[in-house]
């Protein structure tokens, strides 16, 4: 049992405890509550002998810890899970602690086992994070499996596993018959975990009872009663019949009342006389959390304040609207909506134009000189075709059209044929007749091409038709010596090794 008598304790001016009196009884968790500054670290280096007392007394088993027989033995602490040498491995520093205590070195391998660190036990600890230093310094507080123990804030760092793994700890320690002394912030682990309550502010003692008569003392408990939406005379009606029986009644901001002074039979009594129909009568008690932060509201000495962001606001823009609250913004409970919905893509920038093009084709980036056309390029006025100069199916289309006086060339299903050089005259295509010389004072319209014949052998191949771009007079000219009616596909132009006269491509357009 750990007891304290008139503890006082003083830096200079500043009193950190002040007549402090209390009992942490063997059997139960105690817990150690207080706001930050009250003295309550203060109080506990002052039981385990780190700090002189100015005035008054502290022992544990009726002795001042530096004067229990093997005190190591004999209590436990967890103070400062970061007083541990860097270099050391786990084990080395709770064998170093074993051995200055006499433990034997079995008993490092079976704490590390308790915690959890088997497998990190020859890990340094300084490349331990929060949660693993928490774990090894209560190692080192069971090392000598004491029976006090004190713990300051066991479960900072740790995860839920572990924090559900210190409250079950400590309750096992209680029901073994040990003192258990737990000083805490997290009031809903300390609901969970303490059987009574230290409650210190500014040094003096505050409360020194059970949890559940701290929460009764500390805090009003009502019952929710709740009406038929659609008929509020109800309201009106159960709110008259409780106010007269001695109940108090507010209305609350979602249309159900709150109500003390009365219990939950006896509104229910008067509801079923008064003829109302209830939708909710649920009973409430207040959290430890609400009943410490109303006892304690007085004795806090660092209070946050209002953040007014002076000089960091943008000013408005003229015709520009303040930004609207979102209502319910800073009540509990109250949790961010998700993201607008943007066209089912929950993350879109409003105002993104649409992809006009969608999914791009397969051939919209194929290689330079390839038959398919650019599917994003204006596409060319095309001249008027005639009836003649239709392609056949599945021959590929070619990029322009020849100039006068050239021959189309067969394309090839892999890569169309080269243009031929302007200096140079291409050959006749099969079946096409000869081209005059510059020299002749023939005219110079280019005569239909009549069909091969049906007599043309295999290795002669068909006269294609004419381009769009070279259409066919209405009616040739008169035959001369020069212009041949038919050509064979073996002959070449006459005017083939001379220059192509340049007004004869103004002259075909």
């Amino acid at each position: 049992m750990i007891e304290a008598v008139g503890l006082t304790k003083r830096y200079g001016d500043k009193t950190a405890v002040y007549n402090l009196s209390f009992r942490v009884r063997p059997g139960t968790v105690t817990g150690f509550l207080g706001p930050n500054g009250s003295g309550k670290s203060t109080t506990m280096r002052m039981i385990l002998g780190l700090d002189n007392p100015t005035s008054g007394s502290v022992t544990i088993g009726g002795y001042p810890y530096r004067k229990l027989p093997n005190a190591p033995r004999q209590v436990g602490a967890l103070l400062d899970a970061k007083a541990v040498h860097g270099g050391r491995s786990a084990r080395n520093h709770l064998l170093s602690l074993a051995q200055l205590s006499g433990i034997p070195a079995r008993r490092v391998d079976e704490v590390l086992g308790v915690v959890g660190l088997q497998d990190v036990a020859k890990k340094r600890s300084k490349g331990f994070s929060l949660g693993m230093g928490q774990r090894l310094g209560i190692a080192a507080a069971l090392l000598g499996d004491p029976q006090v123990l004190l713990f300051d804030e066991p479960v900072n760092g740790l995860d839920p596993e572990g924090i559900l793994w210190v409250r079950n700890l400590m309750r096992s320690l209680a029901a073994e018959g040990r003192t258990v002394f737990v000083s805490s912030h997290l009031m809903s682990e300390m609901a969970l975990t303490a059987d009574h309550l230290i409650v210190i502010g500014r040094g003096q003692l505050l409360a020194d009872m059970s949890v559940r008569d701290f929460i009764s003392a500390n805090s009003a408990d009502f019952a929710r009663v709740r009406t038929p939406d659609t008929e509020p005379q109800l309201r009106e009606k159960l709110t008259s019949a409780l106010t007269g029986a001695g109940g108090h009644v507010l209305p609350e901001q979602d249309g159900a009342l709150r109500i003390t002074g009365l219990p939950l039979p006896r509104i229910s009594d008067l509801a079923h006389e008064a003829g109302v129909r209830l939708w909710e009568l649920s009973p409430h008690q207040a959290s430890l959390e609400e009943a410490y932060m109303r006892m304690t509201q007085a004795v806090v000495d660092y209070r946050s304040t209002v953040d007014q962001k002076a000089g960091l606001q943008q000013q408005l823009p003229p015709g520009a609207q303040p930004p609207v609250p979102v209502p319910g913004q800073g009540q509990p409970g109250w949790y961010a909506p998700p993201p607008p919905q943007q066209g089912g893509q929950p993350f879109a920038m409003p105002g993104a134009p649409a992809n006009p093009y969608g999914t791009a084709p397969a051939h919209a980036y194929a290689a330079p000189g390839a038959p398919a056309p650019n599917p994003y390029a204006q596409p060319p006025a095309q001249p008027a075709q005639a009836p003649q100069a239709v392609q056949a199916a599945g021959a590929p289309q070619p990029a322009q059209a020849p100039q006068a006086g050239q021959a189309p060339q067969q394309p090839t299903p892999a890569q169309p044929a080269p243009a031929a050089p302007r200096d140079e005259a291409p050959a006749a295509a099969p079946g096409a007749p000869a081209t005059p010389p510059a020299a002749d004072a023939a005219p110079r319209q280019t005569p239909a091409t009549p069909p091969a014949p049906a007599t043309a052998t295999p290795d002669t191949p068909a006269a294609p038709p004419v381009p769009a771009a070279a259409p066919a007079p209405a009616a040739p000219p008169a035959a001369g010596p020069e212009t041949p009616a038919t050509a064979p596909a073996s002959v070449a132009a006459p005017a083939a090794s001379s220059p192509a006269d340049p007004t004869q491509t103004e002259d075909a357009r």
